[in-house]
């Protein structure tokens, strides 16, 4: 597995780089450099794992590729038509000798240092081989091997670098500088490095956000699809939250840095994934442990073959040594071994570009496995903001009368209800005298003259204006699920105003979703049990619990892991951080910004599509399905040739063209988990 991190980049594309560095190192990687840095796209870390250091960097230039060919090809020319004299042969010898010093210097000076080592891997083998056959008279034939060999590694490492470099696009996203309202008034375009917490930034219509912050000024749209993987550009007004990489694509706007460049949420999400890049999914793992097995064995195979056939086949030294040589080169397990990383990594880069961050391949592969999902209710299911949703005269009261007064005492409170209201009803009122608040139960004051009060059904109650027609049309709102707010005189109920915490467009969906894929959807929440019903009847869920302290959350993930197996949980990640913990994979919603929901959760949602759960579980059942595709590609393609070395049908070319092919057909199949990103 090759794995590369581009420290050319700004450092702060990760605040804990050494972090990132050192997760990779526990997950069995020895980071050096790349030994010619110009060849490697601006200075590249390659880091090998025990057991699969297959080398597949960047072989070399295309120029010294394209030479090394030639002359393979000159030495073909030269052993077939040239004489059969000593002269002409020891020219194709040195013309072969060229060819495989400038395709493979590389790959020797790597393979020499394995077999140094006690290591056995591909340029190991392909040293060893291509050495032997040059050494046995078969040099035209060597010379070829190695430049193909070299000029398919390339190839591979291209396409490779498509996966690898899949997440490394969202450092270009965030401009290098942005301009800033200094102290003098004058603005000037500075490094987002240089930038502080608390500094005003400006942005014009088409540029991107440089920073994280609060918009103080102005109104636009902004395209947040880099962050959040949202298709539609998102209205944004002073006191909304602005990401950096995001697309200002209307209005000038300024705005609050609230997070320095080191510690964007754009920066927080390259880290998390390069983090996860340094993890190993199961699969990786299994294949990782067979490779270090199967590799030796198959080395231990060739001696045999090299050894014995002369005796048990009647082969002479000479073509059993071929024959060997030629199981070496069929040996190396580049294709199984890169089919685990390249397939994990896409796997995490479309889901990032769906907004979705997968904080692990354990994670991505598990998803698949998951049979409950618990859900919390606010914030999830529902938009986490009362609205007015009903209201009605009662009694027969003048419609456009009741609604000035109503706001006239709303608007003078802070509760979220009360502003629900005045929201809803969009009307000014005249102004309120003698107001107060009444804790727990409502407001009172004075609207031309007449003494009101806007408060809850105990504070109605307490003040005997329910009667029984009323307490049916309450008890009707509250089985909803909604919260009744009363105005009334000294004398009579005026009219009633239902406001509930609504469900997203996306959740019935979502719902649908989860029980399509055989995830059973159960909702908990600290809500009474009236409205969870409520809720979770609107958005089609068939169990829901209320009333539930985090203590009780986790109690009920516990209980949900025993009866249906693998559980998830969905919520945002600050007050359901024991479950989320608890859950096999915890799922934080709405999670941009906010460091606690990135850090409790395996999988973070970056905008509040509940309908993302559905599709990582999807995701990982494409995941695991291309990665034992490509497991069963490489093994097949191995085992068939195998076989054909060994009966004497297999020529060390096609012996290279098996290797390199199997390689470049699995790395392809596991890029087709990026397209999922364009959908």
């Amino acid at each position: 597995m090759v794995l590369s991190l581009d420290l050319n980049q700004p450092s702060a594309i990760c605040r804990d780089y050494p972090l990132a560095l050192e997760a990779i190192r526990n997950a069995g990687f020895d980071p050096q450099p790349v030994a010619d840095a110009g060849e490697a796209k601006g200075g590249h870390v390659v880091g090998s794992a025990e057991g699969d250091d297959h080398g597949h960097g960047f072989a070399g230039g295309i120029s010294r590729l394209v030479a090394a060919l030639v002359f393979a090809t000159g030495a073909e020319v030269l052993a077939f038509f040239a004489p059969d004299q000593m002269a002409w042969k020891v020219a194709g010898m040195a013309i072969a000798a060229l060819a495989i010093w400038l395709a493979g210097i590389d790959t020797y000076k790597k393979g020499i240092a394995a077999l140094l080592r006690g290591r056995l891997n591909i340029n190991a083998l392909m040293s060893v081989a291509v050495t032997g056959a040059f050494l046995i008279g078969q040099w035209p034939e060597a010379a070829m091997v190695m430049a193909l060999y070299a000029i398919a590694e390339l190839i591979e490492a291209k396409a490779v670098d498509r996966a690898r470099n899949a997440i490394k696009g969202l450092l270009e996203l965030a401009p290098e500088e942005a301009l800033v309202l200094g102290t003098n008034g004058a603005w000037t375009a500075t490094p987002v490095a240089s930038v502080a917490i608390g500094a005003t930034v400006r942005i014009k219509p088409g540029e991107r956000v440089p920073l994280d912050g609060m918009v103080t000024k102005g109104n636009g749209a902004i395209n947040q699809a880099p962050v959040t993987g949202e298709s539609i550009p998102v209205d944004k007004a002073p006191g909304d939250q602005v990401f950096a990489g995001t697309i200002n694509e209307t209005g000038e706007l300024e705005f609050e840095v609230t997070a320095l460049s080191s510690n964007t949420t754009l920066a927080r999400i390259i880290q998390a994934v390069e983090q996860a890049q340094g993890t190993r999914a199961p699969t990786q793992r299994f294949v990782d442990r067979f490779a270090s097995i199967y590799t030796p064995a198959v080395f231990a195979i060739a001696v045999a073959v090299a050894v014995l056939t002369p005796f048990l086949m009647g082969l002479t030294w000479l073509e059993a040594l071929y024959k060997a040589l030629v199981l070496l080169v069929i040996a190396c397990p580049c294709a199984l071994v890169i089919s685990t990383p390249v397939t994990v990594v896409s796997g995490l880069a479309a889901g990032a570009r769906r907004g979705i961050l997968i904080k692990g391949g354990t994670y991505l592969e598990d998803a698949r496995l998951l049979k409950a999902v618990a859900l919390d209710k606010t914030g999830t299911i529902t938009e986490g903001k009362p609205k007015l949703v009903k209201w009605q005269v009662w009694g027969g009261a003048d419609e456009t009368e009741v609604q000035q007064m109503a706001a006239s005492l709303a608007v003078r409170s802070d509760h979220p209800v009360s502003k629900a209201i005045v929201q809803g009803l969009e009307i000014k009122g005249p102004e309120a005298e003698n107001f107060k608040a009444l804790p727990g139960r409502g407001v009172e004051g004075m609207v031309n003259g007449v003494r009101l009060t806007l408060g809850n059904h105990r504070l109605i109650h307490e003040q005997g204006l329910c009667g029984p027609e009323l307490e049916a049309e309450l008890a009707i709102q509250e089985k909803q699920g909604r919260t009744v707010t009363l105005l009334a005189d000294e004398s009579r109920v005026l009219a009633l105003f239902a406001v509930a915490d609504t469900i997203r467009e996306t959740s019935k969906q979502a719902i649908v979703d989860l029980k399509a894929l055989g995830v059973t959807p159960v909702m908990l929440t600290g809500d009474n049990a009236a409205t969870a019903m409520a809720i979770a009847a609107q958005a089609g869920i068939d169990e829901a619990r209320g009333d539930l302290l985090p203590e009780a959350k986790l109690d009920a993930i516990k209980e949900m892991q025993k009866r249906y197996g693998a559980t998830g949980m969905t919520g945002d990640g600050i007050n359901d951080a024991p479950a989320l913990a608890q859950a096999d994979i915890g799922f934080a919603m709405g999670a941009a910004g906010t460091d606690t929901a990135m850090e409790a959760a395996d999988v973070v949602i970056m905008n509040d599509d509940l309908q993302r759960v559905a599709e990582t579980v999807r995701l990982s059942k494409h995941t695991h399905a291309v990665l034992w595709q490509n497991i069963t590609l490489a093994l097949g393609i191995k085992s068939v040739f195998l076989v054909m070395a060994v009966v004497g049908t297999a020529t060390m070319w096609m012996a290279v063209f098996a290797d390199m092919g199997a390689s470049l057909l699995v790395v392809g199949n596991g890029l087709r988990l990026l397209r999922r990103a364009r959908r």
